[in-house]
């Protein structure tokens, strides 16, 4: 009579979450194995001893089915991984699988499940145990309960070099993420030459996130003014088609996703493009997907989006664990750049502003002495050249120092994110026309300039005065913007431009100021 060896129900027993009760299973089993008739625990040691000091898993998991098939006479051995999250090494065999003519009994096959700390990874399975008939033909045999024992053994040491390598593994991936959140950090601080722009920033998150995660697309969002969030900065190996399309596009502010990253709360799906939660047509594209909130000090500031294509390996809980943390640090990183980038203009501005403060208190009032000086000597001059020649030196004096004033405005101007005022653009313009005139235009202002123009006057003053320094007339040239004009008993803007070493007269463009201005 044949009987079924089969490993008891895991669910059955007590689960072994805890080393001491996998000893005790592992030293029963061998207990058990060395009572038999023929102790086979030598090899058996052996082949343990060599599998716990193999950091390769599937070459340990090889020597197990290898070592089962030896020990208990079967000709198929095979050690099955499962895993949720596509990272186990799958179906490792030893020896010939029997033929679909050929298949054993239920009584001449064993399989015995691979657990560690409670979890079943897999199974480690047998077939074919051939043995001599009473002719001395080999013929199937049942497996003994001795092999039971031996297979349980071989089980439980499968189960902890999966275990182990699965540690290992996650202290690896733990290590590379924590070395991608320092580089981030390292990259968003290094300085205003490398990284000085948001943009930048957010894109370096985007591509640093896409690498740890493995994932096809790593993307940055932040809120849109009209609600819902928006795709600022990509990093993607797909087609640039699909890359045009993400960026810049928009979750609808009516999405579950939206309201579940401003709660500061990560999203993760399976299959981004089959998930309910998701209403916005890029999602189409994407399978396993994080979206993680970017939050510091209580404030979510965004969201970093991992995306893997569809079908693609789930994301397991160590990586959304680590995506998670991930995306806390970059936050943080982003509001320290953001810090650091505003440190280095105040500080810019200080300078700026020291400089103005010098040419002022300094520089002009030398200068004004000196006119001053000047001036005094032309009236007490008797020759007539030296009078001419004294009064073009204070000319040439009034206007540098005109060309100082207009350099210390220039200076004392905001960020450039703020839109320049009506004196920097005709600075602009002057400058620019340089190239055609052969020399800088002189440019000097009478009144508040920039107070009292306003933009649809200084677009229509600035097409003239560079309609004017266009034409093809080189020479030197001097540029006057007054605002403390009369037109027709109104106060008005003029713009004259004097070509002094031209016969015809000054150019000259007036329009009235809006009375409601300052």
């Amino acid at each position: 009579m044949r009987c079924v060896l089969k490993s008891p129900d895991p669910a059955a027993e007590p689960p072994p979450d805890a080393a001491a009760d996998l000893a005790e299973r592992t030293a029963r089993n061998l207990r058990e194995l060395a009572g038999g008739p023929v102790s086979r625990l030598p090899e058996l040691l052996e082949a343990m001893a060599a599998v716990g000091t193999d950091h390769d898993l599937r070459r340990a998991l090889a020597r197990i089915a290898e070592t089962a098939a030896s020990l208990t006479g079967a000709c198929h051995a095979a050690v099955g991984i499962r895993s949720a999250y596509g990272d186990g090494p799958g179906l490792i065999t030893h020896g010939t699988a029997p033929d679909h003519e050929d298949r054993p009994s239920p009584a001449t096959a064993l399989d015995v499940p691979i657990t560690f700390h409670g979890e079943v990874f897999g199974s480690l399975a047998l077939a074919g145990k051939r043995g001599p008939g009473a002719d001395g033909a080999p013929v199937d045999g049942p497996f003994t309960e001795e092999d039971l024992h031996l297979v349980r053994v071989l089980a439980t040491e499968a189960g902890i070099a999966m275990g182990n390598a699965r540690m290992h593994a996650a202290a690896r991936q733990r290590t590379r993420w924590i070395d991608g959140a320092a580089s981030v950090t390292t990259a968003l601080l290094a300085g205003p030459e490398t990284r000085s722009t948001t943009e930048d920033a957010l894109t370096v998150v985007a591509e640093k996130g896409r690498e740890l995660a493995e994932a096809a697309t790593g993307a940055v969002l932040l809120p849109h003014p009209e609600g819902g969030m928006e795709v600022v900065a990509i990093s993607t190996e797909l087609t640039e088609a699909v890359r045009a399309e993400t960026y810049r596009g928009r979750i609808p502010p009516e999405s579950p996703v939206v309201h579940q990253i401003h709660a500061g709360l990560p999203v993760f799906a399976d299959d981004f493009a089959a998930d309910p939660r998701s209403i916005s047509p890029l999602s189409r594209h994407y399978g396993p997907t994080m979206l993680l909130p970017l939050r510091s000090n209580g404030r979510v500031l965004g969201a970093l989006a991992l995306c893997r294509t569809s079908g693609g390996r789930r994301f397991s809980p160590s990586e959304r664990t680590l995506g998670t943390q991930f995306a806390a640090q970059a936050a943080l990183a982003l509001v320290l750049a953001d810090r650091h980038r505003d440190r280095e203009r105040l500080a810019v501005y200080e300078d700026r502003d020291r400089i103005a403060r010098d040419l002022h208190d300094l520089v002009i009032q030398r200068l004004f002495a000196t006119g001053m000086l000047l001036e005094s000597a032309r009236r007490k001059a008797v020759l007539p050249e030296v009078r001419e020649g004294l009064g073009r030196a204070v000319d040439e004096l009034d206007a540098t120092i005109q060309d100082i004033r207009t350099a210390i405005i220039a200076l004392q101007q905001g960020p450039s994110q703020v839109p320049p005022g009506l004196r920097t653009r005709v600075l602009r313009e002057a400058g620019a026309a340089a190239a055609v005139l052969g020399t800088r235009p002189a440019v000097r202002f009478a009144g508040p300039v920039d107070a009292r123009v306003d933009d649809a006057t200084g677009r229509e003053l600035l097409t003239a005065l560079r309609e004017e320094l266009a034409a093809d007339r080189p020479g030197r040239a001097e540029v006057v913007v007054d605002v403390t004009a009369v037109l027709d008993g109104r106060p008005a803007v003029r713009l004259t431009v004097r070509r002094t070493d031209s016969a015809d007269g000054p150019f000259r463009w007036e329009r009235p100021l809006d009375e409601g201005t300052p």
